[in-house]
């Protein structure tokens, strides 16, 4: 009868694969159990941390339901998402060397919802939601600026307090749209603009932050997810300039590319020729994305 040590067993765990048929299953199951014993080693965790790690890991799968993704909310807080987007865009960047950067990714986060409804160019998409009108604007092209007609842009974005529609009860979509550009590669709508807010707090990633020491705010920003056919879509966001915890965004997703200055203007008639009774603001992003 075998017997095992603190030594010995993490092996004898990974020797349990060697009838595993996918290669790569197989590869990352024996990296995840060497670095979960070499943790459990090297900070000597006791029963007790187990159970109660254990337990908030039930707690946050229990937070779930079908407008909330505690464990997204989880993996953001602790750098995971951002670190995998990163990782996946870094092989995409492979043989691009000297090429125009694409658009960079940043994390979904957990209030991403499918089936946003389908809007022309122009339209407000956050008609009768709080905050400070926004106009914006910009092309999508491929990596040598030619413009790519019918792109997708899905947006999403909460309300002027940072209130995202998934968060309200019986709400509906609100502050989100899918809209296609011109034959141009032009697009151009209406929303807010962005303020920064915190992070859902009232659960077990809300605790964990807390123990932590850490603030849950994230810089005021508008989600977009971009595609077109023959090229990779992008996860990304527009960061409102200035906007406080750009630097500590609680998620780990700002990038400096993605910071866009939203240029105030006094009422009067827009760029796209709406006539504004109250101030609003313009912010304009190219997106570049890369061939499939």
């Amino acid at each position: 009868m075998a017997q095992y040590d603190t030594q010995t067993l993490t092996q004898a765990v990974i020797d349990r694969l060697a009838d595993c048929k996918d290669a790569r299953f197989k590869q990352v199951m024996t990296s995840l159990v060497q670095h979960l014993h070499d943790f459990a080693r090297d900070v000597d965790l006791s029963p007790q941390e187990w159970i109660t790690a254990i337990q908030f890991l039930t707690d946050t799968g229990k937070a779930c339901n079908d407008k909330r993704q505690e464990f997204i909310l989880l993996s953001d807080t602790l750098g995971l998402s951002m670190l995998v987007v990163a990782l996946e865009q870094a092989r995409g960047a492979k043989g691009r060397k000297g090429a125009t950067p694409a658009t960079e990714a940043t994390v979904q986060g957990p209030f991403y919802w499918a089936g946003a409804p389908e809007r022309r160019l122009g339209e407000d998409i956050a008609e009768g939601v709080s905050g400070e009108p926004a106009l914006y604007t910009g092309r999508v092209t491929d990596l040598e600026g030619q413009p790519l007609a019918g792109a997708l842009l899905d947006v999403w974005s909460g309300d002027g307090e940072g209130v995202y529609d998934m968060q309200m009860a019986d709400a509906g979509m609100r502050a989100r749209g899918k809209l296609r550009t011109d034959e141009q590669g032009r697009y151009w709508f209406w929303s807010i603009r962005p303020t920064y807010y915190p992070v859902p707090t009232d659960g077990p990633v809300g605790r964990m932050l807390d123990r932590m020491g850490r603030h849950p705010n994230r810089p005021g920003h508008i989600h977009m997810m971009v595609s077109a056919p023959g090229h990779q879509p992008v996860t990304t966001h527009l960061f409102v300039a200035n906007s406080p915890y750009l630097d500590s965004d609680a998620v780990f997703g700002v990038r400096d590319s993605l910071i866009v200055e939203y240029e105030r203007h006094e009422p009067g008639t827009a760029p796209d020729g709406r006539k504004m009774n109250k101030p609003y603001h313009v912010a304009h992003y190219d997106f570049r994305l890369v061939p499939a």
